[in-house]
C-alpha cells in the first residue's frame, strides 16, 4: 500500500516527524515497561529539566520545554501522584507555583542516566549512524529501520551486547 505521508514529500514533513517521534516515544516507553520503570516516556523531559535547571515555576518549566502550560501542569499533577515531583508556593508571589523533584525523582533519574538513558540513545544514534543525503530520503530510511527492527529491540540488542 503507499505510504501517502512519504509521497507527499514536504507537503507533509511535519506529519512524517510526528510519526517518527510516536514512534519513537512508543518505543521507547517500551524499553522503560522492561525495565520496570512507572513514568511515561514523555514525562521524561519534565524531569530532567527539574533535574538540569532546578525548582521552576510551572511557566517557566512549560517554556524550558517548548510545549503549552497545560500539558506541563497535568504532567505535574501525575508525577506530583506517584510522588516524583512536589509544588510548592512561591514565597515571593503566592499565586507561583514552584515544582521541584523530590528524593524518589532525584533517584529516578540517577537511575536513568546510568541504566536507562544510555541504552536509548545508544540505539537512536545506531538508527541513524550511517544517514546521508537529503532530509526526505533520511526519514524514508529512519522508517524503514523503526518498520524493520523498532528502538526497544534496538535498545534491548545495545544491553545485550554491553559488557
Amino acid at each position: 500500500m503507499e505510504d501517502i505521508l512519504r509521497s507527499l514529500g514536504f507537503l507533509c514533513l511535519g506529519s512524517r516527524l510526528k510519526r517518527i517521534g510516536e514512534q519513537l516515544q512508543a518505543d521507547t516507553q517500551r524499553v522503560l515497561d522492561r525495565l520496570d520503570v512507572r513514568i511515561q516516556s514523555s514525562q521524561y523531559p519534565l524531569l530532567v529539566a527539574l533535574d538540569r535547571l532546578g525548582p521552576l515555576p510551572v511557566g517557566e518549566l512549560a517554556q524550558s520545554l517548548g510545549i503549552a502550560q497545560p500539558g506541563v501542569t497535568r504532567s505535574v499533577s501525575l508525577l506530583a501522584e506517584l510522588g516524583l515531583v512536589e509544588v510548592t508556593q512561591s514565597n515571593d508571589d503566592q499565586r507561583r507555583r514552584i515544582v521541584s523533584l523530590t528524593r524518589s525523582g532525584r533517584r529516578l533519574i540517577d537511575s536513568a542516566k546510568r541504566d536507562v538513558w544510555p541504552r536509548i540513545e545508544d540505539a537512536v544514534a545506531q538508527l541513524c549512524a550511517d544517514l546521508s543525503g537529503p532530509l526526505l530520503g533520511q526519514l524514508a530510511a529512519i522508517e524503514d529501520r523503526l518498520a524493520a527492527t523498532p528502538l526497544d529491540r534496538r535498545a534491548e540488542k545495545a544491553r545485550v551486547a554491553a559488557p
